[in-house]
């Protein structure tokens, strides 16, 4: 299935979710209500969803002039990158957060943005981190950011909706009155959720293989992972937490870093990600010596 087949059946099935939420708080006036936002929704995600989601994480644009060595590093790692993946330049922006992970946002490749936490910059070294950004740009490449972030911003109103019909919803005149209200406040955000995680899983996998292609160092990407899921579990993301749409969008899943392969997971078993990734490396053969780390890992205060 192409991604914009994709894209498409994606912002369907969210469509329909929360037009199945106007209906139950508030029947067919507030059906034709929930489907007007709805349109509203997803044109509006078209063009500025990315930018919320920075917003959001308080992410800062930086480039190859920043006065920090490792940031400067870090923004003309990611230009090389994307010159070899045939892409042009991103946006580059960093994020003041300890745990280690990174996300790709744009509506398209000419409009698209990689984020970095500043924790990935000082955990990770060089070679590590030119892996995490050219999975980044793989996605980019495979146009899957603008599916990633429309998503998180509708799934999130999905969830916010039910819970105000759970708040304001419920009396005899609605159509499924105060159970029915009950119900749609704990089962909306979950099949809104499941709708992300459709494709999600898959996604990844193929975004590992882009970006050791784009890279031509899949074990340096395999490498990354194990550290980001060892973090991610022990280094919170309070702006995840609050925001928890927006998980599906990083490299790692920033909630619990638990990552398995079950039904509720938005990301694959990260174990699985690095083998597949060893057996790419393995079967490209021996590979010469990359840039080597910069620095022993720290927090940042």
């Amino acid at each position: 299935m192409n991604n914009t087949l994709r894209t498409f059946m994606l912002l369907a099935a969210l469509t329909a979710l929360f037009v199945g939420v106007g209906w139950v708080i508030g029947g067919t006036g507030g059906m034709l209500i929930a489907l007007v936002l709805a349109g509203a929704m997803n044109l509006f995600s078209y063009w500025n969803a990315d930018k919320i989601v920075l917003r959001m994480y308080g992410a800062v644009e930086v480039d190859e002039r920043h006065p920090e060595a490792l940031v400067r590093t870090y923004a003309a790692d990611v230009q090389e990158l994307a010159a070899r993946a045939g892409l042009p330049r991103p946006r580059v922006f960093i994020i003041q957060g300890d745990q280690p992970n990174a996300f790709a946002t744009g509506r398209d490749p000419e409009h698209a943005a990689v984020a970095a936490t500043i924790g990935l910059l000082r955990m990770l070294d060089r070679r590590e981190v030119r892996g995490v950004m050219a999975h980044e740009l793989a996605h980019v490449r495979h146009r899957d950011t603008l599916t990633m972030t429309v998503t998180a911003t509708i799934a999130g109103a999905i969830s916010a909706l039910a819970n105000i019909g759970l708040f304001f919803g419920g009396d005899r005149d609605r159509p499924m009155g105060l159970v029915g209200t009950l119900a749609l406040a704990i089962l909306a955000p979950i099949a809104a959720a499941l709708v992300q995680m459709a494709i999600s899983r898959g996604r990844e996998y193929e975004a590992d293989r882009g970006g050791a292609e784009i890279s031509g160092d899949p074990e340096a990407l395999a490498s990354a992972l194990a550290k980001i899921e060892s973090w991610s579990k022990r280094v919170p993301s309070h702006t995840a937490e609050r925001n928890p749409a927006t998980a599906q969008m990083f490299i790692i899943n920033p909630l619990s870093g638990q990552g398995a392969d079950n039904l509720f997971s938005t990301h694959p078993n990260t174990a699985n990600r690095i083998e597949a990734l060893r057996r790419l490396a393995g079967a490209r053969g021996p590979q010469p010596a990359r840039r080597g780390p910069r620095r022993a890992p720290r927090l940042c205060r």
